[in-house]
Order: structure tokens, then C-alpha cells, then sequence
């Protein structure tokens, strides 16, 4: 199953025919692209279920309609178990941006952390999960972005990189995770979720 949000609004491409909420379901192979899309970016649909009957080879079908643009990410835990976060226009979210060219994703993921929170003794510990994010800039451009479980024993101060347009970098326990990922986007919660279930 992959997962695709447009806007929080799920694209879900799936071989199951089970289905988990009431969302229409329609056959890939029959699918216009740019109709679905169009019709989640105005939320004309709260999300959609695409069945698939050879899911490998319709997600490769599926990119093609897309530029895909790589990042890299990490839910970085300090030593107390607490989850990194930073505040972003108005939402909690994790540390997280583009590859550079020639860049590794385990490179960029530590990369990213560091310039986002002004965090260091970045301990890549495994990759956790992938997500996908459909967004509008001259163009349809899907956001694929590679998460991995990070720790952290760093105690200064952190610094939030401003110029990214973040205000506030923070610890939280699971607590004030949960209170967080309430004002946070759908694919950090799939993230947070696949930390949790080990």
C-alpha cells in the first residue's frame, strides 16, 4: 500500500480490497490523474482509495505524472526519550528538507536536522519510514521523504533556522508529543506511528 497526501487529503494506492474509512474507491487503470488531483486540492473528496491489481508497477505508473523531489528527515529522541520537534507557519513538524546534489538520504536526513535545529551528536539509529506529499509549484511536484530514527545526547541551547521560516525548535515528551501532532500534518503522524510501533 502506498500512501500518497495532497494536503492532508490521502491518495491511497492499494491490491487489499479492505478499507478502513468510506473514502470512493476506483480502479488505477481507469483513473485521469489530473481529475483526482484536482478534485482532493479543492476537497471536493476527503481522501481516495486507487485499487490496484499489480501495485509495484502501478506506483512507478503512478510517479510518472509527477516530478518527484527527494528529502530526508529524523524524529531524533534525547537521552529523557523525548521527541524533537520544530514549529513551522503555525505547525508542529519534524526536521526535515531536500537532498543536494551527490548527497546521501542518511547525509541530508543529519544534514537537515542540524541546519533546522542547530543540533549536533546526530546517532542515525535506523530508517523508519518513507512519505509522500503531493504540493503545487510550477507544476505537480511530489515531496518523497526519507524518515529515520535519530538519537541525541546535545545539551545546549538549540537554534531554529529562522531564515527557514522556523520560530521554535523543542523537546517534548510523549505528552506534549500527542498535544503536538494534533496541530501537525498526516504524514508526521504515519512517522511518530512507526516510531511508536517499533
Amino acid at each position: 500500500m502506498y500512501k500518497v497526501f495532497v494536503n492532508d487529503t490521502p491518495i491511497i494506492l492499494t491490491s487489499s480490497s479492505q478499507k478502513e474509512n468510506n473514502f470512493p474507491t476506483y480502479l488505477f487503470k481507469n483513473i485521469i490523474f489530473d481529475e483526482i488531483i484536482q478534485k482532493l486540492k479543492n476537497k471536493e473528496l476527503l481522501g481516495v482509495y486507487l485499487h490496484s491489481t499489480d501495485l509495484e508497477n502501478d506506483w512507478q505508473s503512478f510517479l510518472t505524472n509527477l516530478e518527484v523531489i527527494p528529502a530526508a528527515g529524523g524524529l531524533v529522541l534525547n537521552p529523557k526519550k523525548e521527541v524533537l520537534f520544530i514549529f513551522r507557519n503555525g505547525v508542529w513538524d519534524l526536521p526535515k528538507g531536500w537532498l543536494e546534489k551527490g548527497e546521501t538520504i542518511e547525509t541530508a536526513a543529519i544534514r537537515e536536522v542540524e541546519e533546522e535545529c542547530g543540533i549536533f551528536n546526530l546517532k542515525l539509529i535506523k530508517p523508519l519510514e518513507t512519505t509522500y506529499h503531493i504540493y503545487f509549484h510550477k507544476g505537480i511536484k511530489l515531496k518523497q521523504t526519507y524518515w529515520f530514527l535519530m538519537t541525541s545526547d546535545y545539551q545546549k541551547k538549540l537554534i531554529p533556522q529562522i531564515e527557514e521560516g522556523i520560530t521554535e525548535v523543542v523537546f517534548k515528551n510523549e505528552i506534549e508529543t500527542i498535544d503536538a501532532l494534533r496541530n501537525s500534518y498526516e504524514n508526521i503522524k504515519l512517522v511518530y506511528d512507526t516510531y511508536k510501533e517499533g
